[in-house]
């Protein structure tokens, strides 16, 4: 607890406020879930960019989501003299609020503390120090690291109507549930891509062998409907997942014969990758949703730290083994190939 926090009053509601990207979304989870539990008996909403508010809610700690691009926000930033009494109509519900958003501009700090009578504290977005990044952020939130924070805080939950979302995805794509790789070959920075016709090579490659690089993977919820993961006349055992970003690259796959998953929204990407067998993806945001969606999988990566924004294996099923060569195109295929097949071993996280 921060040694000004007062709990005098009952804490209901409390506010998390986030402007980042997926990938740095997931590697606030663990500060999610201690906030989580340093306020048991509240609900914790977050407010960042729609789709992500919406990936969270209900799949993790965070009860509701808020955009981060409401007018309640950006009154904040006005001169207009209506701006906090706009504003308080929205943060004045919260006891709590948790901002990671501005944290260095001293209007917005002001205008948002003089919107709540609740306690507001301010954290950098993306926090410095030694360590991985989600350790970051609980050390910017004063609270202490423990074997309670890591790594099991990182799960995102899929819901039974994402799975049924994913099954219908995978049948349309002739690709069977057992033994599934998915190949997610794009991320937000061109520069940390690993090349489109490697990834395609590397999908013909496990097409063959998909077989023996991972084992069979079943989903044992009792919440999930018995015919969710039911698939009609499975055909692949690859596919690929391409996000709007990463069009460009389809006529690559689909010359390659492998097929293509397009058009998914987040919390089907998650689901698909929660019941497959492994993936294989580049640094990037949608690998940390695979990772924190129990998923098992090797990530590549080139000029960026691992060690610092590597994808955090959710609980002790998840496996993440990661390959790092500058150049990144001088990694190759057989090279991934084998890191696949030590996440089918179990192998602990290791860097290659």
């Amino acid at each position: 607890m921060l040694p000004h926090e007062s709990t005098a009053h009952p804490i209901r509601r409390v506010l998390v406020i986030f402007p980042g990207a997926l990938g740095d979304l997931m590697c606030l989870m663990p500060a999610l879930a201690a906030i989580s539990r340093r306020h048991p008996d509240a609900s914790v909403e977050l407010m960042a960019r729609m789709e992500l508010a919406r990936l969270a809610a209900g799949r993790t700690v965070v009860a509701r989501g808020h955009s981060i691009d409401a007018r309640e926000v950006g009154a904040l930033f006005t001169d207009e003299p209506p701006a906090n009494s706009n504003a308080r109509r929205f943060f004045a519900d919260f006891e709590r609020i948790y901002s990671f958003f501005a944290s260095d501009d001293q209007r917005f700090r002001a205008r948002l503390a003089a919107a709540t009578d609740g306690h507001v504290s301010f954290h950098p977005f993306r926090p410095g120090g030694d360590g991985h990044v989600s350790a970051a952020y609980l050390r910017a939130t004063e609270i202490e690291i423990d074997e309670r924070a890591s790594p099991v805080d990182s799960r995102l939950e899929p819901t039974p109507d994402d799975l049924a979302a994913a099954s219908r995805a995978i049948a349309q794509s002739k690709c069977a549930v057992s033994n599934l790789i998915v190949i997610f070959p794009g991320s937000g920075n061109p520069g940390k891509n690993w090349p489109a016709e490697k990834f395609a090579a590397l999908a013909s490659m496990l097409s063959s062998r998909a077989s023996a690089a991972a084992p069979e993977k079943r989903i044992t919820w009792p919440s999930i409907p018995a015919n969710a993961l039911c698939v009609a006349a499975p055909e692949k055992s690859v596919a690929v997942i391409l996000g709007p970003a990463e069009i460009s690259m389809e006529p690559i796959f689909r010359e390659s014969g492998v097929p293509v998953l397009k058009h998914l929204d987040l919390p089907t990407v998650a689901a698909i990758a929660r019941v497959a067998s492994a993936f294989v993806g580049n640094d990037s945001g949608v690998s940390h949703l695979a990772a924190a969606a129990g998923a098992s999988g090797a990530v590549i990566f080139g000029p960026t730290d691992p060690a610092r924004w590597g994808p955090m294996p959710a609980g002790a099923d998840g496996h993440i083994v990661i390959l790092r060569r500058t150049p990144i195109d001088s990694i190759e295929p057989d090279e991934v190939a084998s890191a696949l097949a030590g996440v089918s071993r179990g192998d602990p996280c290791t860097q290659c």
